[in-house]
């Protein structure tokens, strides 16, 4: 049932923008937008100031006096279509006029209501991709703006270390492959049979939630490809301002490598915990462990049982 209009308690929420007129959210059924959460990112965005550093990485040789979309726009555009799902670059052709996202990346829309148009695939395009044929973008006509690949991964790092007052006793860092599946004929894309299908496996480093590593890589390496490099280059960063933290990389079968295990070995403060695959010989020694472990919780079930702290298993047949 719905209520009455005139018993509703009309509700309505401002946010702040600097530039522009007020943006007010209301329920009074004018235009809808699906993405108004988006001006909340944003504003959590300006206020860490995420894309902006991230923007930081990239240098633009464009002339200034032709420039209509600066870098930090369209890293803000194109990351905050991600946050909302628009994966596709292609998605912006329709999402370069949506007022929402205009105000997110700061631009102004005045008391007329006139659109303000975003930057297009094209122009993002040239963000993300550049041919391998250009040797200096300084000099290339289309593919002018470049970014640091060491600085980008260095933020990652540093923003993990900015989410913590002050330094925590102990972290976990996870090494973990996972796929990204291809739907056409990428470069260095194989078919993989774990994964049953042509992609990429990339390498993820995480603590927690935080990422602090990702490395675009083709699907015929050893899961453990790049991993001591990135775990060596991560805890450096992190050593350099927690001296004392204890450190433990944790990672699967796919990560027991030799110089993995030898190196955290040799590192103070840094314990490890990888998996092993399953062969034989260890199937062997663990017969005895598996056995006694099997008779000591068929004692602990027995005694819970007896004493009534664990129900009885019962039976139950349904009848028609």
């Amino acid at each position: 049932m719905t209520p009455d209009q005139n018993h509703s308690i009309p509700e309505q929420f401002v946010f702040g923008q600097d530039k522009s007129c007020p943006v007010v959210v209301n329920f009074k059924g004018e235009p809808v937008t699906s993405d108004a959460g988006l001006t909340l990112i944003a504003e959590l965005d300006r206020k860490r100031k995420i894309t902006s550093r991230f923007a930081e990485c990239f240098k633009d040789y464009r002339n200034s006096n032709k420039v209509v979309y600066p870098v930090h726009n369209l890293i803000a555009q194109r990351i905050y279509g991600l946050i909302m799902g628009y994966e596709d670059i292609n998605d912006h052709e329709t999402l370069r006029h949506d007022p929402i996202f205009a105000l997110a990346v700061g631009n102004v829309i005045n008391s007329e209501q006139e659109l303000t148009t975003l930057a297009g695939k094209s122009t993002l395009n040239r963000l993300e991709h550049c041919p391998d044929d250009v040797d200096s973008r300084e000099n290339s006509r289309y593919h002018r703006i470049e970014y640091d690949a060491l600085a980008i991964e260095t933020l990652l790092v540093e923003l993990f270390l900015e989410s913590y007052q002050k330094p925590p006793r102990q972290i976990i860092i996870d090494l973990d492959v996972t796929d990204d599946l291809v739907h056409g004929h990428q470069e260095e894309t194989f078919f993989n049979p774990y994964y049953k299908g042509y992609c990429y496996a990339p390498l993820y480093i995480f603590c927690g939630q935080h990422l602090l590593a990702a490395k675009l890589r083709a699907s015929n390496l050893d899961p453990a490809a790049w991993g001591l490099e990135e775990l060596q280059r991560i805890i450096k960063i992190i050593r350099s301002r927690w001296k004392k933290v204890k450190i433990i990389i944790r990672g699967d079968s796919a990560y027991s490598r030799e110089e993995i295990m030898a190196w955290c070995e040799q590192e103070t403060d840094i314990d490890h915990v990888f998996g092993l695959p399953e062969n034989p010989r260890l199937l062997q020694l663990s017969q005895s462990i598996k056995y006694r472990a099997s008779q000591e919780y068929s004692r602990k079930i027995l005694s819970a049982r007896q004493h009534g702290k664990f129900p009885q298993r019962t039976k139950v047949r349904f009848t028609k």
